[in-house]
């Protein structure tokens, strides 16, 4: 039962490897999974990217914005959740369950009032909107996944540590945030896996051909040209997603530790 479920689950990922090796004649006349022969030159044509844009310059700026993410999702959410689980503060509560109502906010409720104030400042065009709101711990769920985790560390060794003289920032930083690396390195995969496959956010933000991601690269893939390159462009999609298989594998075991750590297993 256990291997039928995984091969429906792998089905979509050797479907996607095979195509990318078919001629574009068969992409959509033919029902085989295999190809008839293999289209090497699917990958050739993908490497030359878009628009006079390379390959390389599309995973490069992906990478560049994806890194970013995950650096101010990691900051700003570990020291917003240091504040809401170990710090006593008035209307901590309050702003607490206010913090997390904010994750039933649909996205695009406040699309149009951010365009505005990011077009205000000049940052269209810019990578700064995708990640000058991270540095502001705006993602509230990751905020509530490192609070979750922080509430259960000992308060003996911050007691311990205030014997010695240690103030807050001092015991974040020496003793609260590398007990909490599991959580920290399940914000970061998941930072980096929503950051890297943002469609949606880039297409609205990024009109310069030469700052387009792997994602935009793709859409354009199709226009291009007044026929639809399906061969090379699904060729394009295996490439895109060698970059966030590698850093799933990389960091899988931590992914497993944090979140059976931080109440969120069911």
């Amino acid at each position: 039962m256990a291997l039928a479920v995984l091969l429906v689950l792998l089905y979509p990922l050797v479907w996607l490897l095979a195509t990318s090796l078919k001629p574009t004649d068969e992409v959509l006349t033919s029902l085989k999974l295999l190809p008839s022969h293999f289209e090497w030159d699917n990958y050739t044509t993908a490497l030359d990217g878009v628009g006079g844009v390379g390959v390389g310059r599309l995973l490069g700026n992906s990478l560049l914005i994806s890194a970013g993410a995950v650096i101010g999702n990691v900051v700003s959410c570990s020291l917003a959740a240091y504040a809401f689980a170990r710090l006593r503060f008035r209307l901590r509560g309050v702003m607490f369950a206010f913090m997390v109502a904010t994750m039933m906010l649909p996205q695009h409720a406040v699309l149009i009032p951010q365009y505005i104030i990011f077009n205000k400042l000049g940052m269209v065009d810019s990578y700064w909107p995708l990640i000058l709101p991270k540095f502001l711990a705006t993602e509230a769920f990751f905020v509530f996944l490192i609070v979750q985790f922080m509430r259960g560390l000992p308060r003996e060794l911050e007691e311990a540590a205030r014997i010695d003289g240690c103030g807050p920032f001092r015991i974040f930083r020496s003793i609260v945030l590398p007990l909490t690396r599991p959580a920290l390195i399940t914000t970061a995969i998941f930072t980096f896996i929503w950051s890297w496959n943002d469609f949606f956010t880039q297409l609205i933000y990024l009109f310069a051909p030469e700052k387009f991601t792997i994602t935009l690269a793709l859409r354009n893939f199709v226009d291009q040209s007044s026929t639809s390159a399906y061969g090379p462009m699904f060729a394009m999609s295996v490439i895109s997603l060698l970059p966030i298989v590698l850093f799933f594998f990389a960091f899988q075991r931590y992914l497993v530790q944090g979140m059976a750590t931080s109440g969120l297993k069911g």
